[in-house]
C-alpha cells in the first residue's frame, strides 16, 4: 500500500517546528548581557540618587552628573553604530562595556571627594552604554534567524521591565547593608557581565568575510552618511522615527514633570505616582508577553496605533478623574509602547541592509532617547508659565497626531517598503 511510504516521505521531508529562542544558547548569552547592560543603565541614576538622599552628592551635581552621562551617551551613539558596522559587533560590545565597567570605580573615587572625576566617569558611563545599544541590536540580527526575532526582542524588552519593576526595591534593600560606594561598584560588575558574557555573531557584518581587506575604507563621516542614506531608503522608517522622537520629547516628558505634581497638589498624596508608575511596567510587561507571539496583519499600523495609546497619559491628567482612571491609562500607556517597540526592532532588523543596521539603530537611539532630555528641559519651564494644562494637552494632541501622521506613509502599513511596492504594482 503506497499510502504508508507517502506519509512517511511527507512526514520527513516536513520542516522541523522552530525551536523557542529561549533554548537557543547563543541566543540566551545574549539575552543575559544586554539585561546585565540594562540593569546597570538603570541604577546608575537610582544609586546616585541615593547619595543625594544620604547627603554625599547634591542634587546640583547629580544633575551635572546625569547631562555628562547623556553627553557620553550622545558622543557615542554614531560612532558604536559606525564601529559596530565596520568591525565585529561582539567586539564593540565588548569594549564599550569594558569603558562603562571602568567608569564604575571612577564614581565610586570622586564620590565626596572629586566632582570632575565623577563627571568624566559618568561621561565614559555614557559612552559605554551608547556604544553597546546598537551592536546589541545588529547582533541580535546575527544570532537570532528572521522567524524568531520578534520572540527574541520581546524578551529582550521584557527583561528591561522586569528590571525596572524589581530593581528599586533590590537595590533599596541592598543599600540597608552596602554603601553607595559598593553600590556603584556593583554596577560596574553588572556591565563586566555585558562584555564578557554574549557570544560571537554566526555571521559578520553584511554577510562579508572577515579575512577580506578592505583597500580604501570610507572616513567615519562617510560612513555614518551612508548609514543616514540608507534609513532614508525606508520611508515608514523615516517617518516611525519621527513619530517616535515627537512622543517621547513631548508625552513622555510632560507626563515625567506633570504626573508628580498632579498626584502631589491634586490627589494629595505619592501613592498616584507610585501606582500609575508600577501600572506602565505592568502594562508593558503584559504587552511583552503577547506580541511575543502575536503577528497583527498589518503590523505597522498596529505598532503605531500603540504608540499613539501614550497620549492616554497626559490625557488623563488634565481632569480631577478617579484615581483609578490615570492608573489604568498608565497601563494602557505602557502595553501601548511595548507593543511598539517589538515590532519596531523586529522590522528594523528585517529591512535595512545587514551591513548598515548598527547604523541605522544608531539614528533610532540618539534621536528618540537623545532628544528626551531636551523635552524634560522645555517641559518644566512650559508648565510654569502656561500652567499644566495647556501643555498636558499639546502634549496629547501630538502623541495622537504624530503615529497617525506616519501612518499615513504607503509603508508604514507593514514597516515593510518591499510589501508597500508589491501592493501598488499594477
Amino acid at each position: 500500500m503506497p499510502t504508508a511510504p507517502r506519509t512517511t516521505e511527507i512526514a520527513k521531508s516536513a520542516p522541523p517546528p522552530a525551536r523557542s529562542v529561549l533554548r537557543d544558547t547563543a541566543f540566551l548569552r545574549l539575552w543575559s548581557g544586554a539585561t546585565a547592560s540594562g540593569l546597570a543603565t538603570w541604577a546608575l541614576p537610582f544609586v546616585l540618587g541615593l547619595a543625594v538622599l544620604d547627603r554625599t552628592l547634591s542634587p546640583a551635581a547629580l544633575g551635572l552628573l546625569l547631562a555628562a552621562r547623556t553627553v557620553g551617551f550622545l558622543a557615542a551613539v554614531p560612532v558604536g553604530g559606525v564601529l559596530a558596522d565596520r568591525h565585529s559587533r561582539r567586539g564593540v560590545v565588548l569594549w564599550s562595556g569594558l569603558v562603562a565597567a571602568a567608569s564604575a570605580p571612577l564614581l565610586a573615587a570622586g564620590l565626596g571627594r572629586s566632582l570632575p572625576l565623577m563627571a568624566l566617569a559618568a561621561a565614559l558611563a555614557g559612552a559605554g552604554q551608547g556604544a553597546c545599544r546598537p551592536a546589541f541590536q545588529a547582533l541580535t540580527a546575527e544570532v537570532v534567524d528572521a522567524g524568531r526575532r520578534q520572540q527574541a526582542n520581546a524578551a529582550m524588552t521584557l527583561s528591561v521591565r522586569v528590571s525596572t519593576l524589581a530593581g528599586p526595591a533590590l537595590t533599596a534593600l541592598l543599600a540597608v547593608v552596602l554603601g553607595t560606594g559598593a553600590l556603584l561598584l556593583g554596577i560596574g560588575a553588572l556591565w563586566l557581565l555585558a562584555a564578557l558574557v554574549p557570544g560571537r555573531g554566526t555571521r559578520t557584518p553584511g554577510g562579508v568575510s572577515a579575512a577580506v581587506p578592505v583597500p580604501q575604507r570610507p572616513s567615519f563621516l562617510a560612513e555614518f552618511a551612508d548609514g543616514v542614506r540608507e534609513a532614508r531608503r525606508h520611508p515608514w522608517f523615516i517617518a516611525t522615527l519621527a513619530a517616535l522622537t515627537a512622543v517621547i520629547a513631548t508625552g513622555y516628558s510632560a507626563t515625567g514633570v506633570a504626573l508628580p505634581l498632579v498626584s502631589r497638589d491634586r490627589y494629595e498624596t505619592g501613592v498616584v505616582l507610585a501606582a500609575a508608575t508600577t501600572a506602565y511596567t505592568a502594562g508593558a510587561l503584559a504587552a511583552a508577553l503577547l506580541i511575543a507571539r502575536w503577528r497583527p496583519p498589518s503590523q505597522g499600523w498596529a505598532a503605531l496605533a500603540g504608540l499613539a495609546a501614550y497620549g492616554f497619559a497626559p490625557l488623563s491628567l488634565l481632569f480631577p478623574v478617579h484615581p483609578a482612571v490615570v492608573v489604568a491609562a498608565y497601563a494602557v500607556a505602557g502595553a501601548g509602547i511595548e507593543l511598539f517597540n517589538v515590532p519596531w526592532f523586529t522590522a528594523t532588523q528585517r529591512e535595512v541592509a545587514p551591513d548598515k543596521l548598527a547604523r541605522v539603530s544608531s539614528l533610532d537611539f540618539m534621536l528618540s532617547y537623545g532628544l528626551a532630555p531636551v523635552g524634560l528641559a522645555l517641559i518644566a519651564p512650559a508648565i510654569e508659565t502656561f500652567g499644566p494644562r495647556p501643555v498636558l494637552t499639546v502634549c496629547a494632541l501630538i502623541c495622537f497626531a504624530a503615529p497617525a501622521a506616519a501612518a499615513l506613509v504607503p509603508s508604514a502599513r507593514d514597516f515593510s517598503s518591499h510589501r508597500a511596492r508589491e501592493a501598488g504594482a499594477p
